[in-house]
């Protein structure tokens, strides 16, 4: 699948954030956590369980077009600017595209889309259970906190959550 046909897929969400980096360094540690999120054993074994087009890691590294990470593909790196991942399994065809734009001296604001089709009886189940539950959602927003910490100042103390 090319740009073309993930530009056809449904919008489902977006989500951002503002990371304390330039945008150089927001595409290597984003390419680190994709791989932390998607290419250990866990995530390789359900890609393959879900019947995933590209279930296991491969590539260089930092990821160019063509390298997969589990579940994806990627189909767009415009390093700094937009990493696109298609991919597909049985019960769905989807998109995840990060988009990072300039957002002040140092900063880099980065929106994660996510695009998807949930075919027949099977997909709508699907949907209902990662989507309808709110599960990608948290996954997503733990990735871009991922960035957020990695991408901040070490003479800074960290935020503490109670």
């Amino acid at each position: 699948m090319d740009t073309a046909e993930r530009l056809a897929l449904p919008f489902v969400d977006a989500h951002t954030a503002e990371v304390a980096a330039d945008a150089g360094t927001v595409w290597q540690t984003l390419g680190a956590a994709l791989d932390r999120s998607f290419s250990g054993g866990r995530s390789t074994a359900v890609a393959r369980l879900l019947g995933c087009a590209d279930a296991a890691p491969s590539g260089p590294r930092p990821l160019v077009r063509g390298a997969t990470v589990g579940g994806f593909r990627v189909t767009a790196a415009d390093p700094g600017r937009e990493l696109a991942l298609l991919g597909r399994h049985r019960f769905s065809t989807y998109a995840l595209v990060f988009r990072l734009e300039e957002a002040g001296e140092g900063r880099t604001r980065v929106r994660a889309e996510t695009w998807a089709r949930f075919p027949g009886p099977a997909g709508a189940v699907y949907r209902a259970l990662v989507i309808g539950t709110g599960g990608h959602k948290v996954a997503v927003r733990r990735m871009l906190t991922s960035l957020e910490r990695r991408g901040a100042p070490r003479d800074r103390p960290r935020r503490r959550r109670t």
